[in-house]
């Protein structure tokens, strides 16, 4: 490990905790990481970006058109908030490597680029009426556009695999393209099967699948997160194998608490979460406090359950009765319960790691940081 002085991430962390705790340090990195984001994708698109970026035009680009149907709508959801926390981790990691991370910042906008695509086609998918607040993009630019800016964004990662601004040896920057392709293929796994289940509208889904869908749809990204700031680093494999188990179990969990919060939301008991009441019941989502409430529940409540979820537009009253059920069989604490032991093995999965003594209780925190929270 190398014994690295302290950077300036340092000094904005060791301000921000314990006493702000994580969330303030997500908070002072917002900005940069925007920043950084903006480097690479610029709320105001020109021809000097778009020649520079993607290359010469065979004939001529339309910057106008590529600012309308890119970049504006990509800035509308970022501007939007998101705790940014999958680059904030990236650099923590690439800092408990003892690496500076201000050498690798652009890859830090990798998982948050590749995040903001994943979730802007996933309510098109959905037919999500919110996110994080406001009217799903869809709603706001249509659908068409809303569809090619999401895809755009799983493509400009390469690109910055390609230019190799840190300056990566030809084997680092093969093995993170592998890396990302890998990767990314298993979250399309895991969207296609939630996609299954949701078409379906049928919960006879096991707790396994449940895990590996999450496992694959949300996972991978944080795999990304980890393996990414272990490549761009020269980590050894048996390192990159554990930082990945480290980021897919926080990240599981963190999903399992997407969905706790729904509920505890639409109970009245969540923070700002920024999606509609009783959400995923409405989309017929299958999620663990599901599974666990089909399992324990009384028959005739899990049949009512399965009714609810499987309409096209339940009222009210079923979707209050379907969250109530949630509540009363134990499957919100069931959830929870799971979500911590997730961040309890992700946290055992580093324990070998020799990791920077001024980081180490920061990467060991992250993860009950991610399953305690109320927003």
């Amino acid at each position: 490990m190398a014994g690295a002085s302290p950077s300036r991430f340092v000094n904005l962390f060791l301000a921000a905790w314990p006493t702000g705790g994580m969330r303030e340090l997500l908070d002072q990195w917002r900005p940069v990481i925007d920043e950084a984001i903006a480097e690479v994708l610029p709320r105001e698109v020109d021809e000097a970006y778009l020649e520079r970026f993607f290359g010469e035009p065979t004939y001529a680009y339309d910057a106008e058109a590529i600012q309308s149907g890119l970049a504006e709508p990509v800035w509308a959801m970022l501007d939007r908030g998101g705790k940014r926390w999958r680059a904030v981790l990236f650099v923590l990691l690439v800092e408990a490597f003892g690496a500076d991370p201000f050498d690798y910042l652009t890859y830090a906008t990798i998982p948050e680029i590749l995040h903001t695509g994943t979730i802007v086609v996933d309510d098109v998918e959905d037919g999500a009426e919110l996110r994080r607040g406001e009217p799903a993009l869809h709603h706001q630019f249509g659908e068409d556009v809303t569809l090619n800016a999401g895809n755009a964004l799983y493509f400009i990662p390469l690109k910055l695999l390609g230019a190799n601004g840190a300056g990566l040896s030809a084997e680092r920057q093969l093995a993170a393209y592998e890396m990302l392709t890998y990767e990314l293929n298993r979250t399309h796994l895991g969207q296609g099967m939630d996609i299954h289940w949701h078409n379906r509208r049928d919960v006879d889904v096991t707790e396994d699948e449940y895990l590996e869908m999450s496992a694959c749809k949300t996972g991978c990204l944080a795999r990304i997160v980890g393996r990414l700031a272990a490549i761009v680093t020269g980590q050894p494999e048996a390192v990159e194998a554990a930082i990945a188990a480290y980021t897919e179990r926080l990240s599981v969990g963190f999903q399992i608490i997407d969905d706790v919060l729904d509920v505890e939301h639409s109970l009245g008991r969540a923070g700002a979460f920024g999606k509609a009441f009783g959400n995923d019941i409405r989309e017929g989502k299958t999620t663990l406090l599901v599974i666990h409430a089909m399992r324990t529940a009384d028959p005739a409540d899990a049949r009512a359950l399965a009714a609810t979820l499987a309409a096209e537009d339940p009222d009210d009253a079923a979707v209050a009765a379907a969250i109530d059920l949630l509540e009363s069989t134990g499957s919100i604490d069931y959830a929870r319960g799971v979500a911590r032991e997730l961040a309890d093995s992700a946290v055992a999965a580093i324990e070998p790691l020799d990791l920077h003594p001024e980081f180490e209780d920061a990467v060991r925190a992250f993860p009950h940081f991610m399953v305690d929270r109320d927003v």
